[in-house]
């Protein structure tokens, strides 16, 4: 199938899905289902693009099994935070914020998020089409895959024992990968993205992958990701948080600074 007309396919799958989507969050009234759907989502199209391209069959194989791998680890970690805990407070923040249009500009939201899950899996489609012979460049691929993944699911357990902890309520998180960034989990999802950069080197068009950790890095950065979950943390836990950021880095992991009252 023609590449183009395969991702509009996706992208409209996509959409009709999050219709249905923001229709059970009106009756369950958890906005967060999004992540969760948006998660899986990007997983499927990619299959669905590895399948509907015309790539080395093995690659398209292996950027299939990745995606996939990536999409149920996430996916599922993520639905066991919503479904055990009241809604996210970014997204009561906003139904807030909207009053009586949250329903509606909610749907839009969605739409959005359907959208983002076509473009993510834009990468994946053009990998996909890259038909050279496997190489010492797709190996590199796999192997910053398996050590963005091993350090996200590292970071999410970490951050998880941590809050299993009745004596760390109202504390900040500290520990392990935490000491070294403030967002460890946020900088191995965008190290995942080189990934299918490097499957996809000598694609057509292999240039578009470079799409995936750009966007991801703007998102995290500056819009979805870091702003919101830091307003949120300097709420919850004040003082404590503010020293937490003159310490330590917020995205790329580097040695702590020494607190300000050490200086």
């Amino acid at each position: 199938m023609n590449p183009g007309l395969l991702w509009l396919v996706g992208w409209g799958a996509a959409a009709c899905v999050m219709v249905g989507v923001w229709w059970v969050q009106r009756r369950w009234g958890n906005a967060g289902i999004v992540d969760v759907v948006w998660s899986y989502l990007v997983g499927i199209l990619a299959i669905m693009f590895a399948w509907g391209s015309d790539g080395l069959p093995t690659r398209r194989i292996i950027v299939a099994l990745l995606a996939a791998f990536w999409s149920i680890r996430l996916g599922t970690y993520l639905w066991i935070r919503v479904r055990s805990h009241k809604e996210d407070g970014r997204y009561a923040a906003l139904k807030e914020q909207w009053g009586d249009q949250a329903s509606r500009r909610m749907l839009i939201f969605f739409q959005y998020q359907a959208f983002g899950a076509a473009l993510f899996a834009l990468p994946m489609l053009i990998a996909s089409r890259n038909g050279a012979e496997l190489n010492w460049i797709d190996g590199l691929g796999i192997g910053v895959f398996a050590i963005a993944t091993l350090g996200e699911a590292l970071a999410d357990q970490q951050l998880a024992a941590f809050k299993r902890e009745p004596s760390n309520s109202g504390r900040v998180c500290d520990r392990g990968l935490w000491k070294y960034s403030r967002h460890p989990n946020y900088f191995f999802e965008w190290l995942h993205w080189w990934a299918y950069v490097a499957l996809a080197w000598a694609a057509p068009h292999g240039w578009i992958a470079w799409l995936g950790p750009i966007a991801m890095f703007y998102f995290i950065v500056f819009v979805t990701g870091i702003p919101p979950t830091e307003k949120q943390s300097l709420l919850s836990r004040g003082e404590a948080y503010r020293d937490y950021q003159r310490r330590t880095s917020a995205f790329f992991p580097w040695f702590p600074r020494r607190a300000s009252s050490e200086s």
